[in-house]
């Protein structure tokens, strides 16, 4: 691959790398990253416009996409199309901790006057999370009549439990809208698409961004560390109380945090990842796994605003009273 850099790019590089499990090359300033482009849509110039940003305003660990020396930003190589993205400096010590990184990048982030358009969920989790649970059902349905496997009875059977507590969380983010207790820190801010602890990590991908709420970001933590086998409820709570003292949390804020945590996320994504494979045996493990930690996941979201030490009585937030701690 490293002959795409030199052809392409007038790139000698002088060592291979492997950066948070993607293979790389490095010359002596930058480190390259060749990366598959055949669903270029997922790869949206808005998101390099992002990657950019983040570059300029200290996120020196950003990879940015980089065009050819024929000014193209794709390369084909045995006809598949590909991207190069080049990172200046690798991070590799991290001071701060988790929620104070997490609200620094926010707070930067929202000095970005240009909305996207493609990448951008701001606003829109109801009509997404409505489009979602409509398709994978149809398509669960058309492929349960051909799928004749244990897995696929599997899904069938649990995907009801699916739709019902997708549409919980849908009915409570639809409320939620009319909450008009929000404040600034309610505008939009560059996030990832599903943020672990993704600004602790020696690179920033640029095919991991998007542009949405900041409770998404917090959401998809605090959802990671709920999950956890060795869950401690002081991570979450040290997380969010570091977020605040530099970017607090409106009431409408708190409302979208729970929604969030709410719409089973993490189900859909497993069930999405077996859409593109065929190991069943595996997949059907896998969601016995993910439907017995559900019951542990529930338990645990019961108690979200004990763990967070937030009164939500005090400020008249409903909570979804099946959810048993």
């Amino acid at each position: 691959m490293k002959e795409i850099l030199l052809v392409n790019y007038n790139v000698h590089t002088t060592e291979q790398v492997i950066i948070n499990g993607r293979e790389g090359f490095r010359d002596h300033d930058y480190f390259y990253f060749i990366i598959s482009a055949r669903n270029k849509e997922m790869i949206h110039l808005e998101q390099a416009a992002l990657a950019y940003y983040l570059s300029e305003i200290g996120y020196n660990h950003t990879a940015v996409p980089i065009p050819t020396m024929g000014k193209s930003w794709f390369v084909e190589k045995d006809h598949h199309p590909y991207l190069v993205l080049r990172v200046p400096a690798v991070q590799e010590k991290i001071v701060k901790s988790p929620g104070t990184l997490l609200a620094e990048f926010h707070n930067q982030t929202a000095t970005y006057s240009y909305e996207p358009q493609e990448i951008s969920s701001y606003g829109q989790w109801k009509e997404l999370w409505i489009k979602k649970l409509t398709a994978y059902e149809q398509k669960i349905k058309q492929d349960a009549d051909s799928m004749h496997n244990k897995y696929y009875r599997l899904l069938v059977d649990v995907f009801p439990y699916i739709i019902g507590i997708s549409e919980n969380a849908i009915q409570y983010l639809q409320e939620s809208e009319s909450d008009k207790r929000f404040h600034q820190g309610d505008q939009g801010v560059f996030a990832f698409r599903r943020y672990k602890d993704h600004l602790a990590q020696p690179v920033i991908w640029t095919d991991e961004l998007v542009y949405d709420h900041p409770t998404r970001d917090l959401a998809e933590y605090i959802r990671y560390k709920l999950m956890e086998n060795d869950f401690n409820e002081e991570e979450i709570l040290t997380f969010i109380t570091d977020y605040q003292e530099n970017r607090a949390l409106s009431i409408f804020s708190w409302r979208l945090l729970y929604a969030r945590l709410v719409y089973p996320i993490h189900l859909y994504d497993f069930v999405e990842a077996s859409f593109k494979g065929e190991d069943y045996e595996r997949y059907y493990i896998e969601l016995k796994r993910l439907i017995k930690k559900q019951a542990q996941y529930e338990k645990r979201l019961a108690r979200l605003f004990e763990y967070l030490n937030f009164d939500y009585r005090k400020y008249e937030l409903p909570v979804i009273k099946w959810l048993n701690p």
